[in-house]
């Protein structure tokens, strides 16, 4: 295959043009070729090795698809910088949290603007991007192991609701599950979990209305979102990460979407969402909530009235009748009205921020965990995806038709396009009404001709540059989760719109070329509409390189055509290419303005005769080609460099976006100085309860007037005491640390023994009895 592109590539290079464009031209064909006649490429993620897929598919105790598997994740000492290398300050955008999301609960991080929110999690699901000046550690578990990327399936809900405008929202959830669920053949099965998706989110009422855009008035924002959950619930994920799901939504579609997440939490899910400022309604939704200021840990532990009479402790009582949630923010808020304000709201958060990390730092969490036992269940068909796993083929079809509807159901984009052309072709042939043989109509001619090669490519480039990004945001989204590989969206992408994207130029031609009376035989009107056409998926082509290169739609709108306006000046018509500087030689040659102006002269000129009076006059079409320096030139030779053109800019857009991938930042280990022990209590079998029993005598009641610190009853149970102290110490590192020696009993009552050496100093654990009530 390899060989009979570089052949291929070397023919249609040998047609036309020479140098460094032949040279590029045929990389971009023998590549284009490559990537499209062979398998589409895996999105492996980094922790993924062939070992581990080798050891998946050994399991047979995986869970079904569809099911939810029950994920716990725990957060400790997440410190998130960054850097500022003008000032070579350090600002921390988290510092030194910690916290637990649970299955079954909605856990939602709440704070003021810029306290961290959305940073944490991005965090938690891995979806920090990743920059040089951005520094991350701690520690991240998943059902009590080191978390890695193909631990869970996940799903990202971002604030941002982007779906393809045209396509309703049954045919937006079809072909989600045809993509991401292959495995589901039957079109009647996958009908009806479609419907069952319908149902559960509440959108069998909007089921088969577009879902629109700014043009066209679609769907509602509150069943946008929804239907963003419905998206990322096809897989079944484990965790569900929401960043601000009610921005933009009124108080009743905002109460529908939390309501949404609350039942989806209650489904066995893991729910963690970012959130401002709820109403009361909302808040009482919550499970469990983590405060943030600036970037520090005000509170973490459940919702509803406990941190109302925790922070009642410390002198801050919420009235009556006030919603909790704006106590909350209010508490936690820097007031910027005056100097003396800011100083007393900083000193109040660093005091709670102070208080916290001591209660947390001593108090023991004894709450149960999912055996561990139970994560080795967690295997291909439960973990992350890297790729889609359906064929290439398969993938360029389902992308196809997706490219289809939405290129021909753009009404209101298709209708001014077509407005456009008709309107300038009758402006243009108004101008160069019924142009005769007359040697000023040879100026006319030049005029006219490259005009129309300049309205061609820059309503196409246009049009381009002002979807392309935005369309760049969705197909990043859904190659993130491996639905699809990156060469059959493009190859998809391009046939899907040359239908639509041809018949806008033949408009153009077909209204301007009788108008102006070009040279009137029906093959030249052919070759005149076909230059054009080529000359529009080019452009179309380099509007695709401009919107992968830049990040947003401002951009874009703002690149590409300045770029046009190089390709423009080295058109042909304002410079001649004789006469065009050595070091700007090249232009020409990649000017899709010239290659089309160079066509259109050669089909318009050759073979006309013009009336002439003097022996100066220019007599032939082809004199006239001379003067252009286009002499010699055939048709021909404009197809071919139009083809190499958009070949090269279809190679390079695939590079840039296999470049500019998103990349997620690392987390790194904590230092030394956050390092904290950690410690995990399992509930014991009742046979081993009996056998500590009788191994153990039961421990002495402890003075409560000792006691240091006030927490609430917790009902104990027999639990093992396991320490993890950075998941790198030794057993022998451990005793040394509590200074006890395996011959002693090991009991509550030798707590007050216990002291600690070298890293452990300052930290203090509790002890929970080994015998208690059940």
């Amino acid at each position: 295959m390899v060989r009979f592109s570089g052949k291929m590539a070397g023919q249609l290079v040998s047609l036309g043009g020479n140098g460094a464009a032949q040279v590029l031209a045929a990389a971009a064909v023998a590549l284009l070729l490559r990537l499209f006649s062979g398998p589409g490429p895996a999105l492996v993620q980094e922790d993924e090795s062939p070992d581990d897929e080798k050891n998946d598919a050994a399991e047979d105790d995986s869970p079904d698809a569809g099911k939810v598997f029950p994920v716990t994740i725990r957060w400790s000492n997440i410190t998130c910088s960054l850097s500022d290398k003008s000032s070579k300050s350090v600002r921390f955008l988290l510092n030194n949290v910690s916290g637990e999301a649970k299955p079954g609960r909605l856990l939602a991080i709440m704070g003021p603007s810029g306290s961290g929110k959305t940073t944490l999690l991005n965090v938690l699901a891995g979806q920090l991007v990743a920059s040089p000046r951005l520094h991350l550690s701690g520690l991240l578990e998943v059902n009590g192991r080191p978390r890695s990327n193909r631990a869970y399936k996940l799903a990202y809900v971002r604030q941002e609701d982007l779906f393809f405008s045209q396509l309703t929202v049954r045919e937006t959830l079809s072909l989600a599950a045809e993509l991401q669920l292959p495995e589901i053949a039957s079109v009647e099965d996958r009908d009806e979990y479609v419907n069952n998706l319908l149902f559960k989110l509440g959108l069998v009422s909007c089921a088969d209305t577009n879902v629109g855009d700014a043009k066209v008035r679609g769907i509602s924002g509150g069943e946008k979102k929804r239907l963003t959950l419905a998206c990322e619930l096809i897989a079944s994920p484990s965790v569900i990460f929401s960043d601000e799901p009610t921005t933009g939504l009124d108080a009743f579609q905002a109460e529908k979407v939390m309501e949404t997440l609350r039942q989806l939490a209650q489904d066995g899910h893991t729910v963690i969402c970012s959130i401002h400022q709820p109403r009361g309604s909302v808040y009482s939704k919550f499970d469990d909530i983590v405060l943030l200021a600036e970037g520090a840990l005000v509170y973490a532990g459940s919702a509803h009235d406990v941190p109302l009479t925790y922070f009642s402790k410390f002198g801050y009582r919420c009235p009556d009748h006030v919603n909790p949630a704006e106590f909350l923010a209010d508490l936690i808020s820097i007031d910027y009205s005056s100097a003396e304000s800011v100083y007393s709201s900083r000193k109040r958060i660093d005091g709670l921020v102070e208080s916290f990390s001591q209660q947390s730092s001593t108090i023991l969490y004894a709450t149960p965990l999912i055996r561990k036992e139970g994560s080795k269940k967690l295997s291909r068909k439960n973990g992350v995806k890297g790729k889609g796993k359906g064929s290439w083929w398969r993938e360029f079809l389902l992308l196809l038709r997706r490219a289809w509807m939405q290129a021909s159901r753009d009404g209101p984009t298709n209708k001014v396009r077509a407005t456009m052309s008709i309107a300038s072709a009758i402006i243009f042939g108004s101008v160069f009404w019924r142009m005769g043989k007359s040697q000023t109509s040879i100026q006319d001619r030049m005029g006219l001709l490259q005009v129309a090669a300049i309205n061609t490519a820059m309503a196409a480039l246009t049009k381009t540059v002002g979807v392309f990004p935005k369309e760049r945001a969705i197909v990043d989204r859904e190659r993130a989760k491996g639905s699809y590989a990156l060469g059959p969206y493009l190859l998809s992408k391009l046939i899907a719109e040359i239908p639509v994207g041809a018949a806008f130029p033949l408009m153009f031609g077909a209204v301007l070329y009788p108008m102006s009376r070009l040279h009137p035989t029906f093959s030249r009107f052919g070759k005149f509409c076909g230059i054009v056409t080529a000359e529009s998926f080019a452009a179309s082509a380099l509007g695709l390189t401009v919107g992968a290169m830049v990040p947003t739609t401002e951009a874009a709108m703002a690149v590409g055509p300045s770029l046009m306006t190089v390709f423009i000046v080295f058109g042909g018509y304002y410079v001649n290419a004789d006469n065009t500087p050595i070091i700007f030689r090249w232009i020409p040659h990649v000017s899709l303005i010239r290659w089309a102006f160079q066509g259109l002269c050669v089909n318009e000129f050759r073979g006309l005769q013009f009336d002439h009076q003097s022996s100066f006059d220019v007599e032939t079409g082809e004199q006239a080609l001379e003067r252009l320096s286009f002499g010699g030139c055939r048709i021909k030779d404009t197809v071919v460099a139009q083809g190499r053109i958009l070949l090269f800019w279809y190679c390079t857009t695939y590079l840039l976006l296999e470049k500019n991938k998103p990349r997620y930042q690392r987390l790194e280990p904590p230092s030394r100085e956050q390092i904290q022990s950690q410690v995990q209590l399992e509930p014991l079998d009742p046979d081993q309860a009996k056998q500590l029993q009788q191994l153990d005598p039961p421990p002495p009641k402890k003075d409560e007037s000792n006691q240091q610190l006030e927490s609430p009853p917790v009902e104990t149970r027999p639990f093992v005491l396991e320490a993890k102290i950075s998941h790198a110490m030794s057993l022998v590192n451990v005793m040394v640390l509590f200074q006890w020696h395996p011959s002693r009993p090991f009991s509550s009552s030798s707590s007050s023994s216990l002291s600690m050496t070298g890293g452990g100093k300052g930290v203090a654990f509790a002890l929970i009895g080994a015998h208690g009530d059940d």
